[in-house]
């Protein structure tokens, strides 16, 4: 049940309607379950990685090793920018909002790994490398779009402020993909 109205709220705020943010706990507790999104996000992740080994002619290390990093750092990006966030969220007077906030990040990622997936595998299928790079855009914006959104309502801040939580999630990411490329030999 908990699962089910995190979904509804993250497709609701998927497509621009602060209301989702009804259906998502603001809790502690809600927090926490709603790091079920990371388990439910999972098999796209790997899908993902495994599409993008599959373009690559030359692995530097061998898959067992580059998974387990890829793995390692998918669930560090996760509690990562949930630890991250609350002191910026203390920085900016929203603490007291921060638990639904993450909780609605967590529930708006697998909208963002299902968006990805689903204009990813096109290009994976031999779709003209301009076309897939235009998809591969498209999915980064809406990405990008999401967590502001996001950010912008639950944690009732301006434009700005929000962004400031979409800049620390994309430093804390490209920081974890290059310590993973780094320790995976990519």
């Amino acid at each position: 049940m908990v699962i089910e109205a995190g979904l509804r709220g993250a497709f609701m705020l998927a497509r621009g309607h602060a209301h989702g943010l009804m259906l998502i706990e603001e809790t502690p507790a809600g927090v926490a379950r709603s790091f079920w999104a990371a388990a439910i996000c999972l098999p796209a992740f790997l899908a993902l990685r495994f599409l993008a080994w599959s373009g690559e002619t030359d692995a530097a290390a061998g898959t067992g090793l580059a998974l387990v990093a890829e793995l390692i750092g998918y669930a560090c990006a996760w509690v990562g920018f949930a630890l991250a966030a609350l002191p910026l969220a203390r920085a900016v007077q929203r603490e007291a909002e921060w638990a639904h906030f993450i909780a609605a990040w967590n529930w708006t990622n697998v909208v963002q790994y299902l968006v990805l997936l689903a204009l990813t595998v096109p290009a994976a299928l031999g779709l003209p490398p301009l076309l897939a790079q235009g998809l591969g855009l498209a999915a980064l914006g809406y990405a990008l779009w999401i967590e502001w959104f996001v950010a912008k309502a639950a944690l009732r801040l301006g434009s700005r402020q929000a962004l400031g939580f979409v800049a620390l999630d994309m430093v804390i990411g490209i920081f974890i993909g290059g310590l993973v490329r780094k320790v995976s030999g990519g």
